[in-house]
């Protein structure tokens, strides 16, 4: 990524994050992050006492949900975006740090676990780079956690249109992944150890309520049957028909 892209990106962050964090925080968006996203990425796994970074940060929701999840976790938050970082330690109490990951990583071997929400969609113009970064901040045997738009969604081309149509997308610094050519990226320091699709109806009409431009009354009135039907959608056995994917990458 160039130093203009990196620019970019941290003044397009800047211009959303109050729209951001008003429509991807509210309380029925957060429900749907811990049923559909929170829960299942880290089921099985404890960061009590652990070393955690959450990389590409935003105002650090997923940090107060794992503060809330494991009591004795030490977490710092990394963002592209100034702003972003000062909201960070704003509301977690942790350290919030500036920080472009497409041309530098952290100290080697700083942390337990990393988790990245969302952020590597928006480094596209040099993954190879990002994805050794962020393998350098990772302790062997450590954890790599992510959740991205899916590239192979059925609605994909779709999604590009959107992505250079509406204003709170920059289509020239952000696509959607696919996993599988993810990983062959990062196959010299990353295996998967689990890997899930996900995103219906819900994903779009109440978690991303901003692109729809969803009134929250109108949300809080969907919300539960949109729930509902999310739990159906998520049964269909084919990573095209879904518009995300979370997965656990274990550092070699």
């Amino acid at each position: 990524m160039s130093t203009h892209s990196s620019d970019r990106q941290a003044a397009h962050y800047d211009r959303i994050i109050d729209d951001y964090d008003r429509h991807y925080y509210d309380e029925q968006s957060l429900e749907y992050r811990r049923r559909f996203i929170l829960e299942p990425l880290f089921a099985g796994l404890d960061f009590n006492g652990k070393r955690v970074a959450e990389l590409a940060s935003g105002s650090g929701h997923t940090s107060l949900y794992l503060k809330e999840r494991f009591p004795t976790v030490e977490l710092e938050g990394y963002d592209i975006s100034p702003e972003a970082a000062r909201r960070y330690s704003s509301q977690t109490g942790c350290a919030g740090h500036v920080l472009d990951l497409t041309k530098q990583p952290a100290d080697s071997e700083l942390f337990d676990a990393a988790i990245m929400m969302g952020g590597l969609h928006h480094c596209i113009s040099d993954l190879p780079s990002t994805l050794k970064n962020v393998g350098r901040m990772i302790k062997p045997g450590g954890s790599f956690l992510m959740m991205e738009p899916n590239a192979d969604y059925f609605l994909q081309s779709v999604r590009r249109l959107w992505y250079r149509l509406d204003h709170y997308f920059d289509a020239g610094t952000e696509d959607a992944l696919s996993h599988q050519a993810l990983l062959e990226a990062a196959q010299a320091d990353f295996s998967c150890d689990r890997l899930q699709y996900f995103g219906g109806p819900a994903f779009f009409l109440i978690y991303n309520s901003l692109v729809f431009r969803l009134p929250h009354g109108v949300k809080r009135v969907i919300a539960p049957p949109m729930m509902q039907l999310e739990r159906a959608y998520g049964l269909i056995p084919s990573r095209w028909a879904y518009a995300s994917f979370m997965a656990h990458w274990i550092r070699k």
